[in-house]
C-alpha cells in the first residue's frame, strides 16, 4: 500500500476504534467511520471490503495496541513482581484510555462478543487466553512452588481487580478507584508470595 494509502488506512482504523470504544463493534458502520474521518463511504470500502473486514482489523489493532501499551514496557523488567507491577499499572493506564474516548476496547469487545460465536470472538478469546498464560507465568516466578490451581486463582483475582477498576473509574466516576485497585493488587501479590 502506498504511504498515503497506508496513512489513510491507519486513520480509518483509529476512527473506527475511537467509535467502537464508546458504541461497540456492532453499532459502528462503514458510513459512521467515513463520516468521522471526513471521507466517503466508497473511500472506506477501498480499504475494507466489508464491515466484517473492518471489525476484524479493529480487533487485531486493539490486541496489538494493548500489547504495545501494557506488555512492551513490562517485558524488559525482571520476571515476577517487578514485571507484574508494571503490567498492572499498564492495565490501569490502558483502561483510562487517554488516547481514545472510551475505556478498554478489549473489555468492551469481550462483553459484546462473549456469547456470539464467530471469528471475532475466536480472535479475542485466543488473545485473552494468551494473556492469562503470561500473567500465570509471572505469578509462578513469584511463587515457583504454587500449584496450577493457585496460580489460576491469582490470575482470576488479578483480572477481577482490573475489571472492578474499569467499572469504578469509568461508570461510577470514583476518584478513589485507582487507589483502591492498587491496594487490592498489593494485597493480592502479598498473598501470592505467601501461598
Amino acid at each position: 500500500m502506498p504511504p498515503k494509502g497506508a496513512a489513510t488506512h491507519a486513520r480509518l482504523i483509529d476512527e473506527a476504534m475511537a467509535q467502537v470504544t464508546v458504541r461497540g463493534l456492532a453499532a459502528v458502520s462503514l458510513q459512521d467511520v467515513a463520516t468521522g474521518a471526513g471521507l466517503s463511504k466508497s473511500a472506506v470500502l477501498k480499504h475494507f471490503q466489508s464491515k466484517e473486514t473492518l471489525q476484524a482489523q479493529v480487533v487485531d489493532t486493539m490486541i496489538d495496541r494493548f500489547t504495545e501499551a501494557v506488555w512492551r514496557p513490562a517485558e524488559p523488567l525482571p520476571a515476577g513482581r517487578e514485571r507484574l507491577d508494571r503490567i498492572f499499572q499498564g492495565e490501569l493506564d490502558w483502561i483510562d484510555g487517554e488516547d481514545r474516548p472510551g475505556g478498554c476496547p478489549l473489555k468492551a469487545a469481550a462483553i459484546e462478543l462473549d456469547d456470539q460465536p464467530g471469528p471475532l470472538r475466536d480472535t479475542l478469546k485466543a488473545s485473552q487466553v494468551r494473556w492469562a498464560k503470561v500473567l500465570k507465568r509471572e505469578f509462578r516466578t513469584m511463587n515457583p512452588n504454587a500449584d496450577d490451581m493457585t496460580l489460576e486463582v491469582l490470575v482470576f483475582q488479578f483480572k477481577g481487580i482490573v475489571l472492578a477498576y474499569g467499572h469504578s473509574r469509568r461508570l461510577l466516576d470514583d476518584a478513589a478507584a485507582r487507589a483502591q485497585a492498587t491496594a487490592a493488587y498489593r494485597m493480592l501479590v502479598a498473598s501470592a508470595a505467601q501461598s
